[in-house]
């Protein structure tokens, strides 16, 4: 598949990293890499810089013509200015909020971009700011595709951002180093120059986790519940018409009875949360319930949908189950004790692991005559299906 190829910066005040990408992108790949697209964040004296050294005295033409590549055009749509509160382009980055709002253009620019599969993205985190690197290549770790690049672009120390060097030129010319006094210490000779990209390997969470954040810290904080809750508990899944529960990749049967109550406790576990803006559960069992709720009419009411939705709503065994727990107004507390102790006696026989049995099973807390019941999975792993 041919891909268009994207080059994405952060840069300050090296305009020199551009074409000293390019250079190892068009002259040392093979087969070379020809971006289509070029894009640079950076901040107002960023672009000035950018504006002057590589548009204004032509350096970035002057590379093209020199390698005879097509020409690379930098317009208003290829630099992003960062923005302040005020909506100002902002000249440097120093305050917390500036930080907080370069994180969220730059990840939600790569998110933007890598919602293309036909895009591939070649991506420099060298010259910019440390925390634009990081922002950088925290943004590809959370949307970066298995054919998306990390770059870092690498020059003899005493040529980096020197201000006659921005690659390296076809006929060979000495490049004058001096000290910050002025004086002469060497000359370089531009054929002994070597300019590499190494590429940087990252961890990819794209579809591994849910991310629907619009901030970066946002976003970052999504990705970390995810991965705690998934390193603890595997996600718990109801099949209601298969009669099955799944725990992970295992499979569970479940009599129709028995499932529909534990059904009943999932489901007061997603809807009866007391707090719903809480990103993890814990230990929080605000939503357990007595026996006596469990065995009331209400309770019943919502386990017959489910019922319903196992038989189908004019099946023989539906018009039982009402008309032998309906006289009663609810499913008494004796059997509720039975099927919940067959509810996990049967739990337990397929979850091998002895640390995430307790996570899926109908759990008492609270003292005797007052215990409530409930199931201690967290909330977002739960999916149930009808």
């Amino acid at each position: 598949m041919k891909y268009r190829e994207i080059l994405v910066f952060v840069i300050g005040t090296t305009p020199q990293i551009i074409t000293e990408t390019l250079y190892a992108l068009t002259q040392e790949f093979k087969p070379p890499v020809i971006p289509e697209e070029i894009h640079i964040i950076t901040t107002s004296i960023g672009k000035e810089k950018i504006e002057e050294e590589l548009i204004k005295k032509e350096r970035l033409s002057a590379f093209s013509k020199e390698f005879g590549l097509p020409e690379f055009v930098l317009s208003n749509k290829s630099i992003h200015v960062i923005e302040g509160e005020n909506g100002q382009w902002l000249e440097d980055i120093r305050k917390t909020d500036h930080n907080e709002r370069v994180g969220d253009l730059i990840a939600n620019f790569i998110k933007e971009k890598t919602s293309d599969p036909k895009a591939r993205l070649h991506c420099s985190l060298a010259g910019g700011r440390k925390t634009m690197s990081f922002y950088l290549g925290s943004a590809l770790q959370l949307f970066g595709r298995p054919w998306d690049k990390l770059y870092h672009v690498l020059v003899p120390p005493e040529l980096e951002s020197h201000p006659e060097f921005y690659y390296k030129p076809k006929r060979d010319r000495f490049i004058e180093i001096r000290n910050h006094n002025g004086k002469l210490i060497k000359k370089i000779h531009t054929r002994d120059v070597h300019i590499s990209l190494a590429e940087l390997p990252f961890i990819r969470l794209r579809e591994k986790v849910p991310l629907n954040g619009k901030s970066f810290r946002e976003l970052v904080a999504e990705g970390q519940k995810e991965i705690d809750m998934a390193l603890i508990q595997p996600l718990l899944r109801v099949d209601l018409r298969e009669r099955i529960v799944r725990v992970g990749e295992v499979s569970i049967d479940m009599v129709p009875i028995q499932l529909v109550i534990y059904t009943y406790l999932l489901r007061q576990k997603i809807n009866g949360c007391s707090f719903p803006d809480r990103i993890y559960c814990f230990d929080c069992t605000d939503c357990f319930l007595t026996l006596g709720e469990i065995s009331k009419r209400k309770a019943l009411e919502e386990m017959l949908k489910d019922y319903k939705k196992i038989y189908g709503p004019f099946s023989g065994r539906v018009e039982e189950f009402i008309k032998h727990w309906g006289e009663k107004g609810g499913i008494d507390q004796d059997t509720l004790r039975q099927n919940i102790s067959k509810i996990n006696n049967t739990l337990k026989e397929f979850i091998e692991d002895e640390t995430l049995y307790p996570y899926y099973t109908i759990t008492p807390v609270g003292k005797h005559g007052s215990k409530r019941y409930g199931i201690r999975t967290e909330k977002k792993k739960i999916s149930i299906e009808s």
